[in-house]
């Protein structure tokens, strides 16, 4: 009944505008210093928090997948309690507790009823300072890590993204698979497990945002009795700055299917760097405003070629890309390829125009209140904004960074960052007339 109660009060729950956010920091001793939105008009506390250098990027060579094998475990079972215990009682408060590793972070993400905050907090905490890794949930969450790289490797998408990955952060970090491999989660022991955790889940790095109905006192008292057990200092392995350098051409995955996954992309730019917004305005108009986009029209609506197609500009801590994918038959699959280079080309050598521009703003000042729709969104931009470095104003001050982007901005970030004669293309189908050029990472 918690559970449900729970759920129908995230369903009602309604999003607050971005500009009326009142963003507090609560510096808690011993643990650092959180961002907090209070919102007592619901009985519900979201909390997400990140662990900095912390992400798959740290996995042991030859055993990738330590970061992901590690955050399966986190919730089956932490202090006196095991897998069965631990799970019975979020169960039993309605608590819901998750775990995740990216490349440069592992999150957590908490939701609790107001009334059963203590004993959420108090979980959470000892989930991260007190894992059990006990032998049954270490084998039991490896045999899940299985079958999802089982699944992944018959999922057209998943193989073109680690294939493209592969080629274009070779002998980095970035370019080994987050999942792991058969080979490499069996070579995953427990103390290697340990180990991970020990060493990347401290406060020192730690990120913290708190929504909902509670104080700043009281969320001073909570996190200081979630994390306060936790180590001071996390020892990351260094991961070097990189550069995304995939080999310009085609590889293509032969597949018998009907149509072919396309992933596609080159370097990109990092989230601190100037022309940031001036690359998300003109990646609006080149691919990534839905059906507002260039390559939408073309591709998809003039032409019919497509299922779906996008990109956009991803940073890393250590590495910027420019990544987009399309789904297309396999007998078209050349014809898609040719105009989204041909499209590319246009938008570095004549720009956008006075109209994609201002449509580009409009979306993207309009649409920024939707990543505050509810208490999760909410912790899960905060967490966000302060892994980029930002202070709580940001949230006021972001629209203003986008109207700011003019016309010259676009079209010189066009020739700056689009080389569409660089691009990697990664194939996976059968596609008619589209052979491999450079061989497979």
């Amino acid at each position: 009944m918690k559970r449900l109660i729970l759920a129908l009060i995230v369903l009602l729950a309604g999003a607050l505008p971005a500009q009326a956010l009142d963003i507090q920091t609560v510096d808690v001793p011993g643990v650092g210093t959180a961002w907090l939105v209070e919102n007592h008009s619901l009985p519900i506390i979201a909390v997400q928090l990140a662990f900095r250098n912390a992400g798959t990027a740290q996995d042991p060579q030859a055993k990738e997948g330590t970061a992901t094998f590690v955050a399966g475990l986190l919730n089956e079972g932490a202090g006196d309690m095991d897998a069965a215990a631990f799970q019975q009682r979020l169960e039993e408060l309605a608590i819901e507790m998750s775990f995740a590793a990216e490349r440069d972070e592992s999150f957590a993400v908490m939701k609790t009823l107001t009334e059963n905050r203590r004993e959420a907090f108090r979980l959470l905490g000892l989930a991260l300072s007190q894992p059990r890794f006990d032998a049954d949930a270490i084998e039991r969450v490896r045999q899940q890590l299985f079958a999802a790289v089982a699944q992944a490797e018959q999922t057209p998408s998943a193989v073109a993204a680690k294939r493209w990955y592969a080629a274009a952060f070779a002998g980095h970090p970035y370019g080994r698979p987050k999942e792991g491999s058969v080979d490499s989660l069996k070579a995953i022991t427990r103390d290697d497990l340990r180990a991970f955790a020990a060493s990347h889940f401290a406060r020192g790095s730690l990120v913290i945002a708190i929504v909902g109905d509670v104080t700043p006192e009281e969320a001073k008292a909570l996190l200081g009795q979630a994390f306060g057990a936790l180590p001071e200092k996390a020892t990351p392995a260094p991961v070097a700055e990189v550069k995304a350098s995939p080999p310009a051409g085609i590889e293509v995955v032969n597949r018998p299917i009907p149509q072919s996954t396309i992933v596609f992309g080159h370097t990109g730019i990092k989230r601190d760097d100037p022309d940031w917004y001036a690359a998300q305005v003109m990646n609006y108009t080149l691919g990534g405003g839905g059906f507002s986009s260039r390559l939408v029209n073309e591709v998809r609506e003039k032409r019919g070629l497509a299922y779906y197609i996008y990109t956009i500009f991803a940073p890393f801590d250590h590495a910027g890309i420019m990544l987009g994918s399309v789904g297309t038959q396999n007998e078209r699959a050349a014809e898609s390829m040719a105009i989204i280079g041909t499209e590319i080309t246009k938008m570095r050598d004549g720009g956008a125009t006075e109209a994609e521009l201002a449509l580009a703003k409009k979306y993207l000042t309009g649409s920024y209140p939707l990543s505050f729709a509810s208490s999760g969104k909410i912790a899960g931009e905060l967490v966000a904004l302060q892994l980029d470095g930002f202070a709580p104003d940001f949230v006021a001050k972001r629209n203003a960074y986008i109207e700011a982007v003019t016309l010259d901005d676009v079209n010189r970030v066009a020739k700056r960052l689009l080389s569409p004669e660089n691009l990697h293309w990664v194939v996976v189908g059968a596609p008619d007339g589209v052979a491999s050029t450079v061989p497979a990472k």
